[in-house]
This record gives C-alpha cells, structure tokens and sequence, in this order.
C-alpha cells in the first residue's frame, strides 16, 4: 500500500470515530475498521465525501429514518447492514 494512501486511510479512521455524535462514531468507526481494507480508490474518495456531511443527517439515512441520496445509497446501506449485523 502507498504511504499516501496509508495516510489517507489513517485520517478517514481518525475521523470515523471522532464525529459529532457518539452513535455515529460506533457506526462509522466499525464499518470502517472492518472494511478498509476491502476498498478502493472510488470506495474511498466517496466515503470521504460522505463524511463531509452532517452527522444528524448520516444517522437518519443510516437508521432508514430518511432516505440518503442516491449518490450515497449504496454506500449507507452497506454501513446500514454492517451496523444492523452487530
């Protein structure tokens, strides 16, 4: 793995489990401590993106309270089924 890449991994860790919420720190922080090493270089530049917005937002379109755009459906469902299973 690159060092830039092992950097970039490094910070979306860091920023996975510090949000704004503690529910979203346990959700996104074990998505990604269980999936990082299975993405890659598209997976990853939208889950970054996905981490720019607003962490009241996340958890409702994680709890399927609100529905996420389409750009990042897939993606939420993903994090959804991996927090569902846990």
């Amino acid at each position: 793995m690159s060092e830039a890449r092992e950097h970039r991994l490094k910070r979306l860790k860091i920023r996975s489990w510090r949000r704004g919420i503690k529910e979203m720190d346990l959700i996104l922080g074990g998505w990604f401590d269980a999936m990082r090493g299975d993405l890659g270089d598209e997976d990853i530049a939208l889950y970054e993106a996905l981490l720019s917005e607003n962490d009241h937002d996340l958890y409702q379109w994680v709890s399927g309270q609100a529905d996420a755009p389409a750009r990042f459906a897939p993606l939420v469902a993903n994090i959804a089924a991996h927090a569902n299973s846990q």
